[in-house]
């Protein structure tokens, strides 16, 4: 099977402007997320899309390959179908699994991809994975910058939220908290037909892509991680990672 990984990228972020390119220990944050990516055993290429030449001159800098995409997007997804074609179009070649890894995700581990694309591998049905973690603070579990997810008995997504779900005010103090981990690969024709599909109320109360998949009938499959990460959504969380990724035994294989 022919897999690639999207990272989608962009300066103009309304919690944290300019975020890819912040320094963590001496290289922009994108340059981490794609660094780690590319040390994937699962994967065939690595490319960062993005509407922004400062972006896509670092990349190629790094000797990176980076896709210029329309800066009209508001959804991640949208971003990497747009990449996806463009690199067919230049290869010739179409792929069979497009993993998409959001870039404020420095500290995404290689194996992350393994586990998010391996069930697709061994189950044709399943045409859209993404990882699920453990929440193990009340702080980030009410922090609406975490995207929540709550699932079925079959490990299926039931809905996602930036509210904390499931609710803890009947006096449950002990709930299942989890979230939804940046790690999504999409089968190459669904990526393309959920492209063609509007989006949905839901979505856009949430900000969260996967709603669209839910709200049209449709599955997505929730894998667990035992890998912890961070993502990067303001300045204070740039400061945590920055002291994590100072200790980070990978860091070490690619700075």
């Amino acid at each position: 099977m022919k897999i690639i990984a999207i990272i989608p990228a962009r300066m103009g972020s309304n919690r944290f402007p300019g975020k890819p390119m912040a320094d963590i220990c001496g290289m922009p944050m994108i340059g981490h997320v794609y660094k780690r990516v590319k040390m994937s055993k699962r994967l065939d290429e690595v490319y960062v899309a993005t509407c922004d030449q400062v972006i896509f001159e670092y990349i190629e800098s790094i000797g990176g390959k980076a896709v210029m995409t329309s800066d009209c997007h508001e959804r991640c997804s949208d971003r990497c179908a747009e990449a996806m074609l463009k690199i067919e179009n230049t290869t010739g070649v179409q792929c069979d699994i497009m993993v998409m890894v959001q870039g404020d995700e420095p500290l995404t581990f290689p194996e992350m991809i393994d586990e998010a694309v391996e069930p697709m591998i061994e189950d044709s049905s399943l045409v859209i994975t993404n990882l699920v973690a453990d929440i193990d603070n009340i702080e980030a579990f009410e922090n609406p910058n975490e995207v929540k997810v709550v699932m079925d008995k079959n490990g299926f997504a039931l809905y996602f939220s930036r509210e904390p779900i499931p609710s803890r005010k009947k006096g449950v103090l002990e709930v299942p908290m989890k979230k939804q981990v940046c790690v999504i690969p999409f089968t190459r024709n669904f990526l393309l037909e959920y492209n063609t599909i509007e989006p949905t109320p839901l979505e856009i109360i949430e900000s969260v892509d996967m709603l669209r998949i839910l709200e049209n009938g449709m599955k997505v499959k929730m894998i667990p991680t035992k890998y912890t990460t961070k993502a990067v959504d303001t300045e204070e969380d740039l400061n945590k990672v920055q002291a994590i990724m100072e200790k980070d035994i990978l860091f070490e294989a690619y700075k």
